[in-house]
Formats: C-alpha cells, sequence, structure tokens
C-alpha cells in the first residue's frame, strides 16, 4: 500500500495504523520521523489526509518559529509550577525556546472527531528540557500551520483537551 506524500507503508499490527519508513522533515531540520497515519481506510476523504501529509512535509523552520511564544509560555508555566528548580533549564526568551526542543521520531496524522471539527491533524510528540515527563506536543492544522502546543495530551485541539468551544483558535492553554 502507499499513501501519497508517504510512499510504501505497512500496517502496525496492534493498531492497524498505516506506518512509512522514516523520511527527513524540513520543518525540524530534516530529522529523520516516521509517519503514523490513523483513520485511512475508514474514511470518506483520503484526499484530506494526503494535502496535509504533503503541508506538512513542505514547511521550513519558520513554522515553529511562529510558535514561539505559546511555546515559551509553556516553559514558562512549567517554570512557576516548579518553583526555584535549580535544575531547571534557563531560557532568557522566545527566540531561544527552540534549542530546548528535540522532536520524536513518529509523526501522527488523524482526523478530529471528538468535538465536530473533522479536520487533518499533524501531532508530534518532542522532548523539551523543561518538562522530561511531559515533554511538548506540537500539532498541526491541516498539516499546515501550528495550533496547538503544550505537554502531550494526545489531544489534536484545546477544545477536545478541555472540553471548550471557546478554545477553538487557542494555541497554548494553560494546563492544570
Amino acid at each position: 500500500m502507499e499513501i501519497p506524500g508517504l510512499g510504501p507503508v505497512t500496517v502496525d499490527a496492534d493498531f492497524g495504523d498505516y506506518v512509512s519508513l522514516s523520511l527527513p522533515v524540513p520543518v525540524f531540520g530534516e530529522a529523520l520521523c516516521r509517519f503514523v497515519v490513523a483513520g485511512y481506510d475508514d474514511d470518506d476523504a483520503k484526499v484530506d489526509f494526503e494535502m496535509a501529509i504533503s503541508a506538512f512535509l513542505g514547511l521550513d523552520e519558520s513554522a515553529l518559529r511562529s510558535a514561539s511564544v505559546p511555546v515559551f509560555q509553556y516553559y514558562l508555566d512549567v517554570k512557576a509550577e516548579v518553583g526555584g528548580d535549580e535544575d531547571l533549564v534557563s531560557i532568557a526568551g522566545p527566540d531561544d525556546v527552540w534549542s530546548y526542543v528535540r522532536p520524536g521520531s513518529e509523526v501522527t496524522v488523524q482526523r478530529e472527531d471528538t468535538h465536530g471539527d473533522r479536520q487533518v491533524y499533524v501531532s508530534v510528540e518532542c522532548e523539551c528540557a523543561w518538562e522530561p515527563e511531559h515533554g511538548l506536543q506540537i500539532v498541526f492544522r491541516r498539516g499546515r500551520s501550528v495550533s496547538k502546543v503544550g505537554p502531550f495530551d494526545s489531544h489534536l485541539t484545546n477544545v477536545s483537551a478541555f472540553d471548550r468551544a471557546d478554545l477553538a483558535d487557542v494555541v497554548y492553554h494553560r494546563f492544570g
């Protein structure tokens, strides 16, 4: 089986998702990531997945820079929560935050169907120096732009994560 933009994919025996070979991802400085595509077979609009994958693979690092402020806010919230932990990294500002983030090796592509949005999202779990337990989840709506950042919670939108419709256009919402 092939998915346009990804090439040949195999079926994950445990979940039934399609898994690609590792591909260079420009938005992450050409880091190699495998793609996991969930719900593709049962979807009536497979082209939405294909368009999201293509858009995501067409992004450069400037797409991340557009989310520097919300990611930095996440860092500040963690810093405030842990107080004076001397082991926590010190990040000067939004322009420096990406030096402390490492993308994971897996990119998930799936349709949001929990709260009616029905768009296809691309989600990446990253490691970040300030929150080793929960990491950093970066979600791209339709593969085009960052639409959600925060601790990895597997939700594709803040509407879904917090069950609040007023968070539809909010990239980062304080946890807790």
